[in-house]
């Protein structure tokens, strides 16, 4: 059976000491194409050499996150456009707004957003978005910028049943991770599954993090890593009441068409 990662951090140093084992293990899993995450300008370089060493498998976005939007200023959109010609590139992002750790200033977040919105618009490119305790504000802002976007996915949605529906009102994707495998504070999304459309649901580990913990047994070093997507996926089927077969027909036809990717192949 074949799924997509739409969201890896595969440059983070969680991976260093054994990055080609963990694609290994995410091909033996099932997991035949990956879109690794870029979180700043200064990781893109690194993540799309990664992707240059496996065409065909690994892809990428290019952006900011809020977190780094304290280091946002105008100029560096112009860096970003020239990141984002690679051939690799396929979203803009990692982009949003995060009011939980507030990492960066808010108006900083608002403006680091939007520039890229801008941005993607002017390139056609889709967006990947980051969110926490921020969908009205979000809602808001990207009312401006929806109709110039190709298409925009909230990546690692853990918010509740009204920004869900919002966001689907709004045509947006919806990335879910492990976090609906965690009792302790994902249980609320088990009941939204049924209420995504297919054609509007990926699936991501947002490795390292995240670790499923439906996982037994789980790592000792509590690494998330994409060949653990099947978990994520067998929770979001179980809650679909659909087949993982069915699963993995739509979020990988879903996936391809949002992220402009090739066929995959895994190993049989």
């Amino acid at each position: 059976m074949e799924w997509i990662d739409i969201g890896v951090n595969l440059t983070d140093a969680a991976f260093d000491k054994d990055r080609e084992a963990v694609l290994d293990r995410a091909c033996e899993a099932g997991v035949s194409q990956m879109v690794l995450t870029s979180t700043s300008l200064d990781s893109c370089p690194a993540t799309q050499a990664l992707c240059a060493q496996a065409p065909g498998q690994l892809f990428c976005t290019a952006g900011v996150h809020p977190h780094e939007a304290r280091h946002w200023h105008t100029a560096q959109a112009s860096d970003l456009r020239s990141l984002a010609a690679a051939e690799s590139v396929k979203a803009i992002g990692e982009c949003g707004l995060d009011f939980n750790r507030d990492f960066s200033p808010r108006p900083l977040q608002l403006k680091a957003l939007e520039d890229q919105l801008s941005l993607a618009a002017e390139l056609g490119y889709p967006v990947f978005l980051h969110e926490r305790d921020a969908s009205q504000t979000l809602i808001e802002l990207l009312a401006d910028y929806r109709d110039r976007l190709p298409a925009a996915v909230v990546h690692c949605f853990a918010a509740d049943k009204q920004a869900l529906y919002r966001y689907l009102d709004m045509d947006l994707h919806i990335g879910i991770t492990g976090w609906i495998c965690d009792e302790r504070r994902g249980t609320h999304l088990r009941p939204l599954m049924q209420d995504i459309p297919a054609g509007r649901l990926m699936l991501e580990t947002d490795a390292p993090w995240l670790l499923p913990r439906t996982l037994s047994p789980r790592p000792k070093n509590r690494r998330n890593e994409p060949a653990y997507l099947p978990w994520v996926a067998d929770m979001v089927a179980q809650c679909r009441e659909e087949s993982l077969e069915t699963l993995s027909e739509h979020t990988c036809a879903t996936a391809r068409i949002f992220f402009n990717l090739p066929p995959g192949s895994i190993p049989h």
